[in-house]
């Protein structure tokens, strides 16, 4: 029996966009709009895709529901009740915590980890946008660097495009203080991605991602890699510098592979276990990978979050917004 695949698959396989040809585009927002129509463009060549969705806009009618909400344009062509969702009811508010520390600056492939991380964080941006959901921007390394509030004025892209534009500049990695602050900065709830190499201790994450949970945000960790740090991909002995202590050492990759090897596994392994007790989505992303399927994540952790509102609703939605876009301009 042939393997069934399920619709991101499909999606996938459809339509890859190669992100060294992403990288290629020099304005954020452009490269944002490209892998967010690529994205599109795999689920329109889905055969699962446009098959009797309802939009998430609407709910059917129970006993006891206002009448006033009831759409009777709707009645007219289906000859059933529903309620139009108000606005609260339909958007969301999404929190993009984006790791500019030094190690970001990492890459092998002609970019780095940090560019990788800027066109995902300004895909989502663009994506929830699409949406009509409001989306906050925090970016950190060893403290605070830019805050935006969640919104959806008109602008508000092009200033966390911005900002995320912004040169890296810090030295270390806490990620304990940005999740201390975006937890008391936002009162209701919505979704928070972190995108991070994580490379540093996550002795109290687990603590400070519980507490963000306790208030009931959907989280979702993207863990940002270089495909050489998943393979250590050294061949040759050779001088290497910490990017974020500025300090140089003599390496042998014979006699550090598989030392380091261990060490890697075992803090992904702490992570993963971390996410996994608190209920936290934790996806390893590498930067050779394209940068779509990330959609996908970001698609699943929504739905867990918006009661009753279908995928396919969702896709719809926001698929008629991308179709009515001006193209190059903010949404």
């Amino acid at each position: 029996m042939a393997e069934s695949k399920n619709s991101s698959t499909i999606a996938n396989d459809a339509a890859q966009i190669d992100p060294v040809a992403v990288m290629r585009i020099k304005n954020l927002q452009l490269r944002a709009k490209t892998v967010v129509e690529g994205f599109f463009n795999g689920l329109h060549r889905s055969p699962l895709h446009g098959s009797s969705v309802e939009f998430s806009e609407y709910r059917p009618y129970t006993i006891g529901d206002d009448l006033r909400g009831l759409d009777w344009k709707r009645y007219a062509r289906s000859d059933r009740y529903y309620i139009k969702k108000f606005e609260d009811e339909t958007s969301r508010n999404g929190y993009l915590v984006v790791d500019q520390s030094r190690s970001m600056g990492y890459g092998t492939l002609g970019y780095t980890k940090i560019e990788y991380a800027r066109t995902l964080a300004a895909t989502f941006a663009y994506f929830l946008t699409l949406q009509r959901d409001c989306v906050g921007l925090m970016t950190f390394d060893e403290a605070i660097g830019d805050y935006l509030p969640a919104r959806r004025r008109v602008g508000h892209l092009r200033q966390l495009l911005v900002a995320l534009s912004r040169p890296v500049a810090g030295t270390g990695t806490d990620i304990n203080v940005p999740l201390k602050q975006i937890a008391n900065l936002i009162h209701r709830r919505g979704l928070v991605l972190l995108i991070s190499d994580f490379l540093s201790p996550i002795d109290a994450l687990r603590t400070n991602l519980a507490y963000l949970r306790s208030r009931g945000h959907e989280v979702a960790l993207l863990r940002t890699l270089d495909p050489s740090e998943i393979d250590f991909r050294i061949d040759s002995p050779s001088m290497v510098r910490d990017l974020e202590t500025g300090q140089e050492f003599f390496l042998d990759p014979e006699s550090a592979r598989n030392e380091y090897r261990e060490r890697f596994n075992e803090h992904q392994t702490q992570l993963r276990g971390v996410c996994d007790s608190i209920g936290v989505d934790f996806y390893q992303i590498s930067t050779d990978e394209p940068l779509q399927d990330s959609l996908f994540h970001l698609i699943e952790s929504k739905q867990r979050q918006s009661s009753g509102a279908s995928r396919s609703g969702m896709l719809s939605r926001a698929s008629a917004m991308l179709a009515n876009a001006s193209p190059g301009g903010s949404p």
